[in-house]
C-alpha cells in the first residue's frame, strides 16, 4: 500500500497538495493527529491502496521521538513516503498578509515571525524524512500542483525526472535543490556593455560563452559527472532530481549552462524540465 504523508510550514501549499493527490485517487485525510496513523492505516488498508494524510504543526506529538515511531511501526507492507513543502519568511508573511489567517501558533500570542520560526522548529524532525521536498516560494498554485503530480507519479512508474534550474546566488540557494553548482568563477558578460541587459538565452549571449575554453570546460565536468552518477539515482529508485546551477544574478552563467546540460540530457530517456528561476527579476 502506499501511504503519502504531506507537511510543511502553514502558508506552504499542503491543503493544494493533498487535493492533487485525492484527484490522483489517494484517499485523503486532513490533520491527522500523528498518533491515529497506524489505527487509520489499518482500518482502510483493505479498501484503499493508496492514502495521502497531511501533518501540521497543530498534531504533532509532543515530542518528536513519538512522530518517528509512528512512522516506523507501520504495517511491514507499508512504506511511508514524506512530502513536505516549504516557503522562503518573505513569502509566507505576504501570504498571511494577503489572506488575512490567523498562524496556528499565534493563538499562543507569538508575534507571526516567531510563530514561522518555532513552527519551522517543530517540523524539523518530520523535514529530515522528507522523501521529496519542495520549495513553493516561486510557484504559482498550477505550477505546485504540476510538481507534486510529476513527483508522485515518477515515484510510481519508476521514471526519473531531472529538473535543471538556474538561480542567482544573490537572491539565496534553492531549497529543494540535490545539487548546486556554482557557475560565479566562470567570465561573466555582465561587465559587456552590449550583453549587460541580455540573458544567457539571448544569441549574442550564448556565442560569447562558446568563446571561453573555461566555460566549455565547466559544461563538460558537469556532463560527466552527471553521466557517471544518474544511473545510480535511476536505480535507487529516485524519481526527482533538481540541479541548479548558480551565478550572482541568475541571467547570464547559470541560465546558459542549464541550457546547455538540458539540451545534452534530453537526448536520452530521461524525462528533462528546465527552470530559470530569476528571468522574472
Amino acid at each position: 500500500m502506499q501511504l503519502i504523508v504531506v507537511s510543511g510550514r502553514s502558508g506552504s501549499g499542503k491543503t493544494i497538495a493533498l487535493r492533487v493527490l485525492e484527484d490522483l485517487g489517494y484517499y485523503c485525510v486532513d490533520n491527522l493527529p500523528i498518533a491515529m496513523l497506524p489505527t487509520l492505516v489499518h482500518a482502510v488498508m483493505a479498501q484503499y491502496d493508496r492514502i495521502a494524510i497531511s501533518i501540521d504543526v497543530r498534531n504533532l506529538p509532543e515530542k518528536s521521538e513519538e512522530l518517528l515511531e509512528s512512522l516506523d511501526f507501520l504495517p511491514t507492507d507499508v512504506e511511508p513516503q514524506i512530502l513536505f513543502i516549504d516557503a522562503d519568511d518573505q513569502t509566507l508573511l505576504q501570504r498571511f498578509g494577503e489572506t488575512r489567517r490567523l498562524h496556528p501558533l499565534s493563538q499562543k500570542e507569538l508575534p507571526l515571525t516567531d510563530a514561522l520560526q518555532l513552527e519551522h522548529k517543530l517540523l524539523e524532525p518530520i523535514m529530515g524524512r522528507a522523501t521529496w521536498r519542495i520549495d513553493s516560494s516561486h510557484l504559482s498554485l498550477h505550477q505546485l500542483s504540476e510538481q507534486v503530480t510529476e513527483r508522485v507519479l515518477g515515484r510510481a512508474e519508476k521514471k526519473l525526472i531531472i529538473v535543471f534550474q538556474s538561480f542567482g546566488f544573490k537572491y539565496g540557494l534553492p531549497k529543494d535543490a540535490d545539487f548546486v553548482f556554482d557557475a560565479r568563477i566562470l567570465p561573466n558578460p555582465h561587465w559587456q556593455p552590449e550583453l549587460k541587459l541580455l540573458s544567457g538565452l539571448d544569441e549574442d549571449v550564448q556565442h560569447y560563452f562558446r568563446q571561453q575554453p573555461l566555460v566549455a570546460k565547466y559544461v563538460h565536468q558537469m556532463d560527466n559527472f552527471l553521466a557517471t552518477w544518474l544511473p545510480h539515482f535511476q536505480r535507487s529508485n529516485r524519481s526527482y532530481l533538481t540541479i541548479a546551477t548558480g551565478c550572482t544574478g541568475g541571467q547570464h552563467r547559470s541560465v546558459y549552462i542549464t541550457e546547455q546540460l538540458a539540451e545534452r540530457f534530453k537526448q536520452t530517456d530521461i524525462k528533462v524540465q528546465i527552470r530559470h528561476r530569476e528571468m522574472s527579476k
